[in-house]
């Protein structure tokens, strides 16, 4: 999942970014209200959830969650908020706000607002993706071929889910950058060539017939047939 984080004091966005990042998400940053309002508008169907700080420089938390649910944008709002800060739970919610934390907090409370915020419909959850003898456990991320694990690093694990959500399916370099790195990729670095080897490597060697395939000048292809 993708995660924006709309909080000016610094410390506290590359401690949430850390955090977020160590769970498995995709996770952009925004410093004020304005720029953080820009990039919801402009990208909301990208972002599962926004955690949006309430006293921001140049538009404050709630009058950007305000101005984003009158724009139609649904996407779930976390808000923080400082104890002591004067505002009640009656304007946060009232503003749009899906749910509210006061800081400090526990990483724990957060991760579970988080879940709570994002869940899904139960019949959009699968706890397994299956292609062919690949299996990949959502829950432990854990994966298996033929019955026997394979260790996969985080990144790993998500660049594999990503493909296994879309077998046969040719997806261009972008996409895949995009949606399994932040917007921080280095578009200059061979990055995703090299966690597509040791992918490949982990999956398909010393086997006949590999499952992921590099199509030339587009990007690769998880196939099943």
């Amino acid at each position: 999942m993708r995660i924006l984080i709309v909080e000016d004091e610094q410390k506290l966005a590359d401690l949430l970014r850390r955090g977020l990042k160590g769970e498995g998400y995709i996770v952009d940053h925004a410093a004020d209200g304005e720029v953080g309002q820009n990039k919801i508008e402009l990208n909301h169907a990208d972002y599962d959830l926004i955690i949006l700080d309430l006293m921001l420089p140049k538009k404050p938390g709630y009058e950007v969650c305000r101005n984003i649910r009158e724009a139609g944008i649904k996407t779930p709002v976390l808000i923080l908020t400082a104890r002591g800060e004067t505002e009640s739970k009656v304007l946060l919610l009232n503003s749009g706000a899906d749910d509210y934390m006061i800081k400090p907090f526990h990483f724990s409370e957060l991760f579970a607002r988080i879940m709570a915020l994002t869940r899904r419909p139960a019949e959009l959850l699968k706890s397994e993706l299956k292609v062919a003898d690949l299996l990949l456990d959502l829950n432990t991320k854990k994966l298996f071929r033929d019955g026997k694990e394979i260790e996969l690093t985080l990144k790993e694990f998500r660049l594999l889910e990503y493909f296994m959500r879309r077998p046969n399916t040719v997806i261009e370099r972008v996409n895949l950058t995009d949606n399994v790195w932040d917007i921080n990729y280095d578009n200059f670095t061979n990055a995703l060539e090299v966690y597509i080897f040791r992918l490949r490597e982990k999956i398909d060697k010393g086997r006949k017939h590999g499952l992921l395939e590099t199509v030339r000048g587009v990007g690769y292809k998880l196939k099943i047939s």
